[in-house]
This record gives structure tokens, sequence and C-alpha cells, in this order.
């Protein structure tokens, strides 16, 4: 072999080698990113006997019925709301200049209604009754559920609708009533 094919080979091999060392630290890189983006995933906590709720600071613990919260990436604090009602008509605010990052309501057909804690379901894929006899913290509410055949077993035992998330407009959401039209004050 002379020296030129030799010499021309070990380029080859080198450039070879390189390539597949630049590729591998691109996979590993690739995949660092990703697990960064998985471990910084906004994740639902659990109330205690402080959480108040963002609109009107009751204290989620003290009452019955879902709750819901909800992440923005913009902050890192959670805003809670004890009320479905509350936390969809959040929403569904159009003007809304900030999107969520995360929203979760409790899935009722394993939460304890009138305790309800854990069982956090993503907001926005759940399905909710509205118009049931069970009442939330604020009277009226929408319970929520991860499957519409749990919310149809609820409205069979309840009464109500269920409406899934896509449906829900900002006029079955309405926060404009209460002390706004509350003619004894």
């Amino acid at each position: 072999m002379n020296a030129s094919c030799s010499s021309a080979s070990s380029v080859s091999r080198r450039r070879l080698l390189c390539g597949c060392a630049g590729l591998a630290a691109l996979a590993a890189l690739s995949a660092c990113g990703r697990s960064d983006e998985r471990a910084a995933a906004p994740v639902p906590l659990e109330v205690d006997a402080n959480t108040s709720c963002t609109l009107d600071g009751m204290l989620l613990a003290d009452y019955p019925g879902p709750k819901g919260q909800m992440q923005y990436a913009s902050a890192p604090k959670l805003e809670w709301y004890c009320d479905t009602i509350e936390l969809l008509a959040v929403l569904q605010r159009p003007e809304q200049a900030r999107a969520p990052s995360a929203a979760w309501v409790q899935d009722m057909a394993k939460a304890d209604w009138e305790r309800p804690t854990g069982h956090w379901i993503d907001a926005r894929s759940a399905f909710y009754v509205f118009g049931s006899r069970k009442k939330g913290s604020m009277g009226a509410t929408a319970a929520s559920f991860a499957s519409a055949a749990d919310a149809q077993a609820f409205v069979a035992a309840n009464g109500g609708k269920v409406v899934p998330f896509a449906e829900v407009t900002p006029a079955m959401v309405d926060l404009s009533g209460g002390a706004l039209h509350d003619t004894r004050m």
C-alpha cells in the first residue's frame, strides 16, 4: 500500500470517528434537553389547611366539591380555585393575557365529595357535569371527571348534564352574580 492511500484511509477514518462522536454528542444534548423539559413540567400540588382561593381567599380544605389549580409559565406560584366554575371562568376569558401552562381539576369519580383530596386531572381534557344536585364551595358547581362514563354515572345519581371541556362556554361559568347582584346588601 502506498503512503497516499494509507493517509487518505486514516483521514477518512478520523472523519468518520469525528462524525460519529459529533452525532453522539448531539444525541446526548438532545436527550438532556428532553429530560429537563420533563423535569420542569408543572405538576399539581395537594391542598393543605392553609391553601386559599386566588379569587376570594376562601380556604379550600373547608368546603366540599371539586377544586382547581392553574400554573402559568411566567409565574411559578400555583393559583388555586375553591370551585371548578371559578377555574373554568378564568380559562374561558378571551382577554387572558397569559396562557396557562397547566390547569387541573379533581376527578370526582375518585375523590370524596365532602373532603376532596388528590386525583388531579388535566382540566382541558375533563368532562364536567353542570346542573347536578351536588353543591360545591360556591353553591352550584361543575363536577369534574376524567371519563365521560364516570360523568354519566354521576348524572344518573345526581342529575345534570355532561359537557366536555371543549364545549364549555363563558356563559356557563359566568361569575358576575354574587355580591354584585345581591339586593340585600
